[in-house]
């Protein structure tokens, strides 16, 4: 059975990290896996997207609407736009930070009030201030793999597995803020 894993952020939050260690990880576990990043505007803090699926055979990387079991979301509005994606009894897993988008910051639009609660009347909810765990690990850049914790928690994965991930994929001077922001996610 292929399980599908979508996240989606703003430029410069770290989704190539992320998607890197997911990918390491599921490889260690012997599953086959497909990435594939969709970058928007990315260098700008536009929109990124990159998809994840693994399982014993995959043939392709792109997820449909309706078909994520989990949205991993670094940002509330981003994890609005992918509602859509998500399967019936999936989840979504959301940093509560805002990232005003271009048209809020030139004050052609507004940023969507009560996303906490549009997201959590349609779908599986779980909200994580990971940005001030993030701050609490050290680094305030760490808030991808506060989330990967709180991810990798609900996996059949060992703790273990996302540890040597962790290890083999983050640079080394890094390496021990990561791993905190880890734990912190992980542990709750």
């Amino acid at each position: 059975m292929t399980k599908n894993i979508m996240i989606v952020g703003v430029g410069g939050q770290g989704t190539l990290l992320t998607s890197r260690v997911l990918g390491n990880t599921i490889l260690g576990e012997g599953y086959d896996v497909k990435v594939s990043e969709v970058h928007g505007m990315s260098q700008r803090g536009g929109s990124v997207v990159t998809y994840v699926k693994y399982g014993e055979r995959v043939h392709s990387p792109i997820i449909g609407k309706g078909e994520a079991d989990i949205v991993l979301a670094f940002e509330l509005l981003e994890a609005l736009r992918a509602l859509p994606y998500v399967k019936k009894g999936g989840k979504i897993i959301v940093n509560t930070q805002e990232i005003d988008p271009m048209p809020v910051i030139t004050g052609a639009a507004k940023y969507p009030e009560d996303i906490e609660k549009v997201l959590a009347d349609n779908t599986s909810l779980i909200a994580v201030d990971a940005l001030s765990k993030a701050k609490e690990a050290g680094n305030i850049k760490a808030v991808n793999v506060v989330l990967i914790g709180v991810m990798a928690k609900l996996t059949d994965i060992s703790y273990e597995k996302w540890v040597e991930a962790l290890k083999s994929t983050v640079p080394p001077k890094f390496l021990d803020v990561n791993l905190k922001a880890f734990d912190l996610g992980y542990n709750g």
